[in-house]
């Protein structure tokens, strides 16, 4: 894993330990096991957010606004 042995995760385990205590240890571990399976949940998840674009009957739609059919009736004189 990443090139580090034994000793290597030895000495950074210590040096946690050292820095955090054993008290805050098991607080460290869930937080860090919830982020991940926060990460796992979002990945595997589909988007919320439906961005297919809309078919020829919603176009149709958008040209019929309020004021655009007084616009094209009223005379260009």
């Amino acid at each position: 894993m990443f090139g580090l042995g034994m000793g290597e995760m030895l000495v950074i385990l210590v040096i946690v330990l050292i820095i955090f205590g054993a008290g805050r240890l098991p607080e460290l571990g869930e937080g860090l096991g919830k982020g991940i399976r926060n990460f796992r949940k979002a990945t595997n998840e589909p988007d919320s957010i439906d961005v297919t674009p809309p078919g020829p009957e919603a176009g149709s739609r958008t040209d019929s606004k309020p004021g655009a059919s007084a616009e094209r009736s009223s005379p260009s004189s």
